[in-house]
């Protein structure tokens, strides 16, 4: 599969990523478990497609977490985070963001 490797592309992918984020954190409290669950893997393999490791093992992290008693919390708080980081301009920052979220879950 073909990585996104410019910085129009993968801006285009955060966008795109942000809008599925968005959308999930606006329906989850309707959603069951397992829709959740196969919400944060469709944002998984979007992720893994185009070479964002730490969003893709976070929103995995997400989908499992999906599946267990009080998962609105826990996935809201994932939610809110992963928008922070991809709302982010610089790099670094999304990954310290992703980075300190995936610590806190663990």
């Amino acid at each position: 599969m073909a990585r996104a490797r410019t910085s129009g592309s993968l801006s285009d992918v955060r966008q795109q990523l942000g809008e599925r984020i968005a959308d999930l954190s606006k329906r989850a409290t309707r959603l069951s478990p397992l829709d959740i669950h196969a919400q944060m893997d469709a944002i998984r393999e979007v992720a893994a497609i185009n070479g964002l490791a730490a969003l893709e093992c976070l929103a995995h992290r997400s989908a499992q977490l999906a599946l267990l008693p009080g998962h609105r919390v826990s996935v809201q708080c994932c939610l809110e985070h992963m928008d922070e980081a991809l709302s982010s301009n610089r790099s670094t920052d999304t990954n310290a963001i992703l980075a300190a979220l995936a610590i806190r879950l663990h």
